[in-house]
């Protein structure tokens, strides 16, 4: 991975995921404005339901607005698109396109991977994964039919065996914080947190404010 990105990753604390679906009426554009007003270091624009032109489209806007702010943009599951609108990277899960492919294709790029337990985040970490994301910690809105959370007591276990950076995430608010940075966690996706709340840069400006608090607190 590009020594830029990876400098850029390292410095990631909270993590907005876009879902149109769950932003109040609110646009992805919308959420990505509030977001990187707030001054977050990096967003993944996820949409499940837009066909691709439609989602090149808002790629390529998304591509300019954080460039313009340097935030570091990721595009959830679409190589082509990345490739397409130069983003720095793509987020990919189980059944997606294989690691080790979508590492041939975006070799400098940053590649995250949805994992769910220990070792499909060794496997991550084997096949080439920038970072690996551990979860759904919480009950979440954003995934359908799921009944097993892993709870911030997983986090500790796969962190420890890991030397990539990894993310958290699935149902994360504010209260949780304590817990999931307690057992290691530094990067925080979250999605609802901001995107369904009434003033979204002032929420992400909250919700950083209490990572920073949160981080000293356990560092002390």
């Amino acid at each position: 991975m590009n020594e830029i990105l990876h400098k850029k990753l390292d410095l990631v604390d909270i993590y907005p995921v876009t879902c149109e679906s769950l932003s109040n009426g609110r646009t992805d554009i919308d959420v990505l404005k509030a977001v990187i007003d707030a001054g977050v270091k990096i967003i993944q624009l996820r949409d499940k339901i837009s066909d691709k032109s439609t989602l090149f489209k808002k790629a390529v806007q998304f591509r300019e607005l954080t460039a313009n702010a340097d935030v570091l943009f990721l595009i959830n599951d679409h190589v082509d698109l990345a490739q397409a609108v130069d983003a720095d990277g793509i987020h990919i899960g189980q059944n997606d396109l294989s690691l080790e492919v979508a590492r041939d294709l975006l070799p400098s790029k940053i590649i995250g991977w949805s994992t769910h337990n220990l070792e499909q985040a060794l496997e991550g970490e084997k096949m080439g994964a920038s970072y690996v994301n551990i979860g759904p910690i919480y009950s979440t809105k954003t995934k359908d039919h799921l009944t097993h959370f892993l709870g911030p007591s997983a986090i500790q276990q796969i962190a420890k065996e890991l030397s990539i950076p990894f993310t958290v995430m699935g149902g994360i608010k504010e209260h949780h914080f304590h817990d999931l940075m307690k057992a290691g966690a530094r990067k925080i996706a979250m999605v609802t947190a901001i995107t369904q709340a009434d003033d979204m840069m002032k929420a992400c400006q909250n919700l950083r404010n209490h990572y920073q608090t949160t981080l000293k607190g356990i560092c002390s």
